[in-house]
């Protein structure tokens, strides 16, 4: 009888990592980990920004959400250039307008070194 994989993390579970490790700027983050928290915050951005048009309370609400949301972004961005050998502070990059930011999303999307690096061992999963 073979042992049952490990259950895959969902995408909800990968979302919700960085918002756990909020002021964690050491360690590594893998792909998915960054990759669902960037798309979880575009889906509620998009909703909250197209609200914020109709109401200034969700006008409020988009604000307070963005800025609740910017430790865990800079963190778990800090965290994925990690995992790839690189300082959290090139996220600084981000400043230079368009190629700055496409200078960062090409990094964050280069694959995981799977060897412990001076940041740490290779990221885990988060736990269910």
């Amino acid at each position: 009888m073979q042992a049952a994989a490990p259950a895959q993390p969902s995408p909800i579970q990968w979302y919700l990592t960085p918002w756990k490790r909020y002021v964690l700027f050491e360690g590594r983050a893998g792909r998915p980990e960054f990759w669902w928290f960037a798309l979880g915050q575009f889906i509620i951005g998009l909703a909250l920004g197209t609200l914020a048009v109709s109401s200034n309370f969700f006008n409020l609400v988009s604000f307070a959400f963005s800025l609740a949301a910017l430790l865990p972004s800079i963190g778990v961005t800090a965290r994925r250039l990690h995992d790839i050998g690189q300082s959290g502070w090139l996220q600084l990059i981000g400043l230079i307008p368009l190629v700055g930011w496409i200078a960062l999303i090409v990094l964050c999307a280069q694959p995981s070194k799977p060897m412990p690096n001076q940041y740490g061992e290779a990221p885990l999963p988060p736990a269910p």
